[in-house]
């Protein structure tokens, strides 16, 4: 039952030569020699830190309503008699993450009409509700319309997080503050194995455990009806001078030219309409959207719950009986690993990052799919299997787990960037749900040790594929991403040639 507790983005075209030398005019107007001297780089007198605070409570309460589940389901059955049905137990466990399919995709739309601080005031409604039903329920039904309310929610801060984080964060700390998403996930799943050590004394705790979720859904709730409005989205929605408000509240007011400046030049304040699903498979912007899809399904396929499912028999054959040991050790080495990605994610860069990951992977794949066939290595296979799967998390923690939800909103042009976090979250949720779901019979069919075999391949695969598709994103600021990645269209250009004369 491990499964849950770690459950846990180019170029486009030009059609004609006139339009690329507008282009060319628009990058070159964005320059910043061309912005005012005393406004450029201006020291920043304000403080993202505490909004990025509030948001993170939204990845607690991924990672807690993730891990609850694992702890309270055997006493949780007992009381709502469903002991003996592996099935409904099931369903307990699985509802949460169709409920994150639904959530991520409506969270896009969400984002894109209402804001991003109102999208997650709204979110708090089912993380809370849905942890209020689970907490109070006195039937399985009731319990699993409550684990599909959390699911909803979930689904859609999974998606909420990383987008409004990216937003708001200066461009020389984005990264740090990006990775930040995935350690409160950590720290969420860690609250939800601690919550649960009063179990073996108190069976009844398992509903003291759902609604504990209640306080942070209401303090997210509280805390994003006082924080700033992405700057970004408010420009994209014309309103110029709330998005003054709300740079000069995030960065200070000696930033609010700088920042305009760039926002401007970036083609945000078009009048191009709201993107729809459909802009998202459009030649402009496809192939930055495939990418974005593609690591998500890396990730996955790469086998990180399938590692996490199997750690408990792995860490029994090493000697090491305890469930909670094991799980102990493969958080902290998740926790350790997400911990120095944030320190050298605005070092090292994004993509240095994701190769380095994968290729650990790779390797501790390789490792433990050996320990279980090498007969060389049998007198050691325990420990081999045991150093295989912390290495393993540690890699996956070093990049392919933080930097997918911090790249995704930086590779998005600001008029698709919500949808399209959404359609990759998507693609998250829905390979989290068919692994978890075929992966012991896969495992029955063809042996664990050629399963993790495939698991190595893919990640050298995944290797391959970032080395040719992913782009550095550090040290550039969201608009620069932005007009390399996806240039604005003709009717943009010429409307900032216009409005620059």
């Amino acid at each position: 039952m491990l499964i849950c507790r770690l459950r846990f983005s180019f170029w486009c075209t030009v059609g004609t030569s006139v339009l690329h030398s507008r282009l060319r005019i628009v990058q070159d107007a964005a320059d910043p020699e061309d912005i005012p001297s005393d406004k450029l780089q201006a020291k920043s007198s304000g403080s993202v830190l505490p909004y990025v605070g509030v948001a993170c409570l939204g990845a607690i309460l991924f990672g807690y309503h993730l891990g609850v589940v694992n702890g309270a389901l055997e006493y949780l059955s007992k009381d709502l008699g469903i002991a003996e049905n592996a099935v409904l137990q099931g369903w307990v466990v699985s509802t949460t993450l169709a409920g994150a399919t639904v959530g991520s995709f409506t969270g896009g739309a969400l984002a894109d009409k209402l804001g991003r601080t109102r999208t997650f005031i709204l979110d708090a409604i089912p993380l809370a509700v849905g942890a209020f039903l689970s907490a109070t329920a006195q039937d399985v039904r009731t319990m699993i319309i409550g684990r599909l309310l959390a699911g909803i929610g979930i689904g859609i801060s999974s998606a909420l997080v990383p987008l409004y984080i990216s937003e708001i964060s200066p461009t020389e700390i984005r990264g740090a503050l990006g990775t930040i998403n995935q350690l409160f996930i950590c720290i969420g799943i860690l609250a939800a194995l601690v919550a649960g050590l009063p179990l073996a004394q108190n069976p009844a705790w398992w509903r003291t455990m759902f609604g504990i979720s209640i306080v942070p859904s209401i303090l997210l709730a509280l805390g994003m009806a006082v924080s700033p409005e992405s700057p970004r989205w408010l420009f994209q929605q014309g309103k110029i001078s709330q998005a003054e408000a709300a740079i000069k509240k995030l960065y200070g007011k000696e930033k609010v030219t700088e920042v305009m400046y760039d926002l401007k030049a970036s083609g945000q304040g078009s009048n191009e309409p709201d993107a729809n699903w459909f802009d998202l498979f459009s030649k402009r912007y496809w192939k930055v959207v495939s990418v974005g899809a593609a690591l998500f399904l890396l990730q996955q396929l790469a086998g990180i719950n399938a590692v996490v499912y199997y750690s408990t028999s792995v860490f029994r054959s090493a000697g090491i009986a305890s469930d909670v040991a094991a799980s102990a050790l493969v958080g902290a080495a998740n926790v350790f690993g997400t911990m120095i990605a944030s320190s050298l994610m605005d070092k090292q860069g994004r993509k240095s990052l994701l190769i380095t990951s994968f290729s650990g992977m790779a390797a501790s794949m390789l490792l433990l799919s050996l320990s279980f066939t090498w007969k060389a290595l049998a007198p050691y296979s325990g420990t081999l299997a045991v150093v295989g799967t912390v290495l393993y998390v540690l890699s996956f923690a070093l990049g392919a787990g933080p930097v997918p939800a911090l790249l995704l909103p930086e590779i998005f042009a600001s008029r698709i960037r919500a949808k399209a976090v959404a359609l990759s979250m998507g693609m998250h949720w829905v390979s989290n749900f068919f692994i978890g779901l075929y992966f012991l019979s896969v495992v029955n069919k063809f042996g664990i040790s050629t399963v993790y075999l495939g698991f190595a391949s893919v990640c050298a695969l995944a290797v391959l594929y970032i080395a040719g598709n992913v782009v550095e994103t550090k040290g550039r600021s969201l608009e620069e991403i932005e007009r390399e990645l996806s240039p604005p269209s003709k009717a943009d250009a010429n409307a900032f040639l216009v409005s620059d004369q």
